[in-house]
């Protein structure tokens, strides 16, 4: 009786336990960039047509290289009357062009404002001329329908400071 209440207690033991996965997971550090000398990296953009300029933090010691980028301000534009069929399929085309213009490497970083004022995103171009920023700006579908409109102002920044 012993034995048979013994089995019968392991059995539903047993049978109650649920299946437990653990996943293991291997972590890696990232492969440190190579950084490439302020002097080479300077030469590189002013081969490329770039503007650039330099400066010594008297903080860190450290040489700051500063480079022109052409900021696109987008906004409201004159032609607003499309039906909302029409807007939504702007909208994708619009999405759609900012996405190349990043994965070509024109430009860097792109995004609405969060309010419902008459500027309505921004776009930064890393390209060398504000002509060529204003040229790809316009090649927008919004920009073409006359939903948005481009206004464009040269911008510095520091490379290789990320955004926080």
């Amino acid at each position: 009786m012993k034995t048979k209440l013994l089995l019968a207690i392991l059995g539903f033991t047993l049978l109650s336990c649920q299946t437990k996965i653990e996943k293991e997971y291997v972590t890696e550090p990232c492969p440190e960039e190579e950084k490439i000398p302020m002097a080479q990296l300077k030469a590189e953009l002013t081969e490329k047509g770039f503007q650039t300029f330099d400066y010594v933090d008297e903080k860190s010691g450290d040489t700051i290289l500063m480079q022109q980028y052409f900021i696109a301000f987008l906004k409201k534009g004159p032609t607003r009357s499309q039906t909302k069929e029409e807007a939504d399929s702007l909208q994708k085309l619009h999405l759609a062009h900012l996405g190349s213009m990043y994965e070509e490497g024109f430009a860097d970083i792109s995004g609405p404002f969060g309010d419902d004022g008459d500027i309505r995103g921004i776009t930064i171009y890393n390209v060398p001329t504000q002509k060529m920023a204003d040229s790809l700006a316009n090649m927008d579908p919004m920009v073409k329908a006359g939903r948005l409109v481009i206004e464009i102002h040269p911008w510095w920044a520091a490379k290789g400071f990320p955004l926080r």
